[in-house]
């Protein structure tokens, strides 16, 4: 039987848990952009709400490291994890924020492979919220990493595809700058999401 003299203590736990669970609100945000009549303003400030909770939450948790003499494991793989949860929010929220600011809501319609990139960043969200709590047993966890990193790998392909059809010729010169931009920051949420499921299991394995 293995023995561990870490603490179980839960705030930890509970703020990577809160953090995740805003991960799935802003996909969930971004899923209303593909909604006929959607009020994009509203979805872009409502997103902005969602990133300063999460912010207010990293705070906590670097405030908890500072003030906890013998945290639940290895205080570089904490910061870690909640920079990198905080990370995608970020992404997330600039999705919303340059679609309503470079007004390409308004377009007849918004390339089908963007809405498959957000349909791919709310299966990773929703795995990775249901992923969190489980931290405290450390058991479980390996679907979660594998499907996780699945998913990057299908977020990649479904980035290269918008690309292709961004230069296909079907948009004009700016529109084209300002959706290529909007693209890498889908792409790079795919990727931040990966990097959370890489930190889980660099943990896992150090505390099994």
């Amino acid at each position: 039987m293995k023995f561990s003299f870490r603490p179980t203590e839960g705030a930890f736990y509970e703020l990577f848990t809160r953090a995740a669970q805003n991960l799935v609100r802003g996909t969930e945000l971004l899923n209303e952009l593909a909604l006929p009549g959607v009020d994009v303003q509203s979805v872009s400030e409502r997103l902005t709400e969602v990133e300063h909770d999460s912010d207010q939450i990293t705070h906590e948790l670097f405030k908890k490291i500072n003030s906890t003499f013998i945290t639940p494991f290895d205080r570089e793989d904490i910061y870690r994890l909640g920079s990198l949860l905080d990370d995608v929010m970020d992404h997330l929220e600039a999705v919303g924020n340059l679609l309503y600011l470079y007004g390409l809501t308004k377009l007849p319609a918004l390339p089908r492979e963007l809405h498959e990139l957000v349909n791919v960043l709310d299966q990773q969200a929703k795995l990775t919220a249901d992923a969190m709590p489980q931290l405290r047993s450390m058991k479980n966890l390996e679907d979660y990493w594998i499907e996780c990193n699945r998913l990057e790998n299908d977020g990649d392909q479904a980035y290269r595809m918008l690309l292709v059809r961004l230069f296909s010729g079907e948009y004009d010169a700016l529109t084209v700058l300002k959706m290529k931009e909007v693209a890498d920051e889908l792409e790079a949420a795919c990727d931040a999401f990966e990097h959370v499921a890489n930190t889980v299991e660099t943990i896992a394995v150090k505390e099994s």
